[in-house]
């Protein structure tokens, strides 16, 4: 049975894809939330320091024990004053390699007119859920 597009669309979407990622995680020792936060820190690439990612990861991924999350991941030698160090880029590329495998049946075969559409919808959805929480 196909789920209408809405909020349980997306919360089912978003749990199912979570719980590929706590496969793709398992024997890492990291989180969900220290796994994006790892991945924030990569994205930001050095722009910011450890305060300037809480607050990122704050504002982006919502979780509201950041500071905690930056703070530990610091204390495990993954970050250093909001960067990557290189333990964490030598596991971060390990596991989204294992990503990249495991996932590409997922998207491979999607039509690309399909996937700019998902985007374009789901950016949106993202931008208008931000201003409802101001």
């Amino acid at each position: 049975m196909s789920t209408p597009f809405g909020p349980q669309l997306i919360g089912e979407t978003e749990k199912t894809l979570n719980a590929l990622l706590r496969r793709f995680l398992e024997g890492t020792g990291l989180t969900e939330p220290q796994w994006v936060t790892l991945r924030l820190a990569d994205v930001l690439d050095g722009s910011v320091g450890a305060a300037g990612l809480a607050a990122a990861v704050a504002d982006r991924a919502h979780f509201p024990d950041a500071t905690d999350l930056v703070s530990d991941l610091t204390t495990r030698g993954l970050l250093d004053d909001g960067r990557l160090t290189a333990a964490a880029r030598e596991l971060t590329t390990t596991v989204q390699a294992t990503i990249a495998t495991e996932a590409a049946p997922i998207w491979d075969s999607l039509p690309a007119a399909d996937v700019a559409a998902a985007t374009r919808v789901l950016n949106e959805l993202v931008t208008r859920t931000r201003a409802v929480l101001g």
